[in-house]
């Protein structure tokens, strides 16, 4: 097992003696309802674009088999299919209230002999080694209990030379959008929670660990000591988030 960040300890709910993953596992099962309609609010429906330029990064790679890590309700799993055309998605998350949202959307668009989303945890995948052409993560890693047993883990089921995209917030970088920025996580978004009958304490922890979290040539810094090379990162909308690359060696 890998030693733990300080990123690692940030936790959603300060006054529970749980551990990171059950805490984390519990937020998203009360949030589940109402979780796809906040983000797009929130975000004003820029996470879309940001979704689909992650997605596209694979393109030339051509990923026959993919592995969408913390799918939640399975957005990034449909979108991938519509864009690449695999012929196999597995999808993983350890909240059961968002895969049922998941399950049903993807009933939706006729896509369940193409789209299988699963119960699993990203430091332990029920899957054998070398077995996914491509692995995709979008606004989760913050979540792991600890990101290098869950970025070599990733790797462990990746095939040799199969590439890891991973889609998070980051730190924006000028003064005057790090300061909006900051403003918008800690009371902006909170309060949008509240409106929305929400848990706040979900949208504190959203900021408190994207703060925390080792972002960009840190982030890519701690991907190569894992073990993936060709690693980079790509900053969106003036960085409020960034695309990370990576690969399992050949």
């Amino acid at each position: 097992m890998s030693n733990p960040l300080p990123h690692d300890h940030i936790t959603p709910f300060q006054d529970s003696s749980k551990g990171k993953k059950e805490q984390v596992t519990e937020m998203f099962d009360h949030i589940a309802g109402n979780y796809d309609r906040m983000n797009r609010f929130l975000s004003a429906r820029t996470d879309i674009g940001w979704r689909k330029k992650a997605i596209r990064k694979f393109k030339k790679d051509n990923p026959k088999v993919m592995l969408d890590v913390a799918t939640g309700t399975g957005d990034m799993a449909i979108m991938a299919y519509k864009l690449l055309q695999p012929e196999k998605i597995i999808g993983i998350d350890i909240s059961t209230g968002m895969l049922d949202l998941g399950r049903k959307k993807v009933e939706k668009e006729g896509l369940t002999d193409k789209i299988t989303l699963e119960t699993g945890d990203a430091e332990t995948i029920k899957h054998r080694e070398n077995t996914f052409d491509a692995v995709m993560v979008a606004f989760g890693v913050r979540n792991f209990e600890n990101l290098e047993a869950g970025l070599q883990e990733m790797m462990r089921v990746l095939k040799p030379g199969g590439r890891l995209i991973v889609l998070e917030f980051s730190k924006p970088k000028r003064n005057m959008i790090k300061g909006a920025y900051n403003l918008y996580m800690k009371i902006v978004a909170p309060r949008v929670a509240r409106w929305f009958k929400q848990n706040k304490d979900a949208y504190l922890y959203l900021g408190e660990s994207a703060k925390a979290f080792p972002d960009r040539n840190l982030f890519t810094d701690i991907l190569k000591k894992v073990g993936y090379t060709e690693t980079g990162f790509e900053p969106l909308s003036l960085g409020i988030c960034c695309i990370y690359s990576g690969r399992k060696p050949a």
